[in-house]
């Protein structure tokens, strides 16, 4: 039987053993915290740029003008939220399309992709994009491509016949009465 002593530098040896344990968790969380504080800064900064941004925008100003005498969207988010509290919180960044917008008012990688099915001599598939817009051809990057060209879908600037295929938008034209 050992003695007390031995069994009370033993439990000692194991309390310090744990507290050594916990110290080094709570460094390893303290980093963790750090950096989502240094996250949550930056979305704060982003958000605050942007609304500065937003309304600043005048119609003298924006960048391309959707219609004669019609804002443009970041406009009219502006406007809307001019003098509130609370910030946009999202911004379109693929408008629908509309006669007499150009691919110019697409963000980068969404202008590239429009380009490239306006080259293809047919329907092409989301694989096919992805290097031609300098991508490399992994399973996610093909994925985050067809999300895209499912949404320039969605806003009127490619067609999808069939599904996985596509291709530049056909234009429908709504018959005016006075084109009759």
């Amino acid at each position: 039987m050992g003695s007390l002593f031995e069994e009370l530098e033993a439990r000692e040896a194991a309390a310090r053993v744990r507290v050594e344990e916990l110290e080094a968790e709570l460094a390893e969380l303290s980093g963790k915290l750090e950096l989502a504080r240094e996250a949550l800064e930056r979305w704060r900064i982003a958000r605050e740029t942007v609304a500065e941004v937003l309304a600043e925008m005048t119609p003298e100003g924006s960048a391309v003008a959707v219609g004669v005498g019609q804002p443009t969207a970041g406009e009219r988010v502006a406007s809307a939220y001019a003098g509130a509290e609370r910030q946009v919180i999202g911004v379109l960044t693929v408008p629908n399309w509309q006669p007499g917008m150009a691919p110019e008012v697409l963000p980068p990688v969404y202008r590239d992709i429009v380009e490239v099915v306006a080259d293809a001599p047919g329907p092409v598939r989301a694989k096919q994009i992805v290097p031609r817009i300098g991508l490399p051809a992994e399973t996610g990057k093909i994925e985050g491509t067809r999300s895209k060209l499912k949404r320039l879908v969605e806003r009127g600037w490619l067609d999808e016949d069939t599904p996985g295929m596509f291709t530049p938008a056909r234009r429908r034209r709504a018959v005016s009465p006075n084109s009759r």
